[in-house]
């Protein structure tokens, strides 16, 4: 078989078959995905690879993006169905019944409009956090980060102390069972439980957290108070209550706080955007060395450092989306079949010179040209996704992001201990890039 092959039609895309009859290029495309679809991108704009059985259609081209997010012919729900089964438990019926109201929950939760019902006691919890840090220390930034986000981000959105929390010993455990959950994700959503031994422990441990909090948290009375938990568990209404609330666990953790590591890491590595960063908060909230009480009308007025948050997005998105082909439709005069899993790599795509000049360096002042009072991003800027399941907790995410950031900025002074922001991972599709080694720092409370 020939390495590189065209389809018979050439009405395809062309595609990469490798070497194995059903595996393809399975082997390949796991020791390093992004790099491999990179590579692969030689192919021309749309092009398809053959993984396990799957064949998997790129679409490289941010003038094409629209047929991805916009199509009749694709299908979100159909492409991750399969993947929740295997990470969660969570039947294929169960799945189809929840999965449209979950989003549009959370979607309606987790409004811009809403977010007042959060960010004071968001602030709140990530005071507390930050104070535990105590007066000067050092580790890793990463480390660091995670600790104080979880805790407060647990408590925000779950209920104070419906996990457990405020227990040392029981919240280490937490932390290191979700971070197994968390770090070898993508695999739990395909290989069987068998080859992930750790990974289905952690698993096991959580929905049976879930399982023994799920009553106390249900039987709250709803008001303007109800947690997100609350809300998620007053609409599913059978036994997979433990297997959603994991979800949502995920989705709250697993994006937004390593991207407030990221922001961190590289604002502490350039001076000059340092600098220009406190002058800012500065001028909100007045002198440095106090932790500041930070509402959503303060955050409006930091305009420097939402770029700097939505710079470190565009940086460090998540590998790939997909869409699963229901019916056989056409993208620029080649046919995508049905049956098909249509891919969008934002990764690659804010790496788009095009529409990002100097797509690798850090440069918040980009988005001068974006309008962000009215929540528009720019063009070829894709880490949300978009269409009707665009990412429905993206707003309280910026908030938490800005929110840390400006509270870790005002209150410490931190150095990095490398002389350059830790590379992402690039073995890793699904969720944020994580750092590929540790980011050392040391810190001290601002006199």
């Amino acid at each position: 078989m020939n390495e590189r092959s065209r389809s018979k039609s050439k009405s395809l895309p062309p595609a990469y078959k490798g070497w194995f009859p059903w595996l393809g290029c399975a082997f390949e495309f796991g020791k390093n995905p992004l790099d491999f679809i990179a590579q692969k991108k030689e192919l021309g704009r749309i092009f398809t690879l053959y993984v396990a059985g799957e064949r998997l259609t790129f679409i490289t081209d941010a003038e094409d993006f629209q047929y991805f997010f916009q199509s009749p012919f694709v299908d979100f729900q159909k492409a991750v169905q399969d993947p929740v089964l295997n990470i969660a438990s969570v039947s294929k019926t169960s799945f189809f019944k929840y999965h449209t109201k979950i989003h549009d929950m959370v979607k309606g939760r987790l409004a811009s409009s809403r977010l007042i019902y959060f960010s004071d006691k968001l602030c709140d919890e990530f005071r507390d956090q930050l104070t535990q840090l105590g007066k000067q220390g050092e580790g890793d930034l990463h480390h660091l980060v995670r600790k104080s986000m979880y805790a407060a981000v647990i408590n925000n959105l779950f209920g104070k102390n419906v996990l457990p929390v405020n227990c040392e010993k029981e919240f280490e455990k937490l932390e290191e069972m979700f971070v197994m959950f968390d770090e070898q994700f993508e695999y739990g959503a395909r290989l069987p439980s068998v080859f992930l031994k750790d990974w289905s422990s952690a698993k096991k441990y959580l929905i049976e957290l879930f399982g023994k909090v799920v009553q106390k948290t249900a039987d709250k009375k709803s008001d303007d108070d109800e947690t997100l938990l609350q809300s998620l568990l007053s609409l599913v209404q059978d036994q997979y209550k433990p297997n959603y609330s994991l979800l949502l666990l995920w989705a709250s953790l697993a994006n937004a706080i390593p991207i407030t590591f990221w922001t961190l890491a590289f604002i502490l590595h350039d001076e000059k955007v340092l600098q220009k960063l406190r002058t800012e908060l500065t001028s909100v909230f007045g002198e440095n060395g106090q932790c500041p009480t930070i509402t959503e009308e303060g955050l409006k007025k930091l305009q420097y450092l939402k770029w700097c948050v939505l710079e470190s997005i565009r940086l460090r998105p998540t590998g790939i989306i997909t869409r699963r082909v229901i019916k056989s439709f056409t993208i620029r005069d080649m046919k995508i079949p049905e049956g098909d899993m249509l891919m969008l790599s934002p990764y690659w795509a804010h790496r788009n010179e095009k529409y990002f000049p100097d797509p690798l360096m850090y440069k918040p002042e980009r988005w001068k040209e974006a309008d962000i009072d009215k929540n528009v991003f720019l063009d070829g800027f894709v880490a949300f996704g978009g269409g009707r399941y665009q990412c429905p907790g993206r707003w309280y995410a910026i908030l938490e992001i800005q929110m840390y950031v400006a509270m870790f900025i005002q209150m410490f002074d931190c150095k990095l201990l490398i002389d350059s922001v830790p590379e992402p991972s690039k073995k890793h599709l699904v969720g944020t890039q994580q750092p590929e080694e540790p980011c050392p720092v040391e810190y001290r409370l601002r006199k």
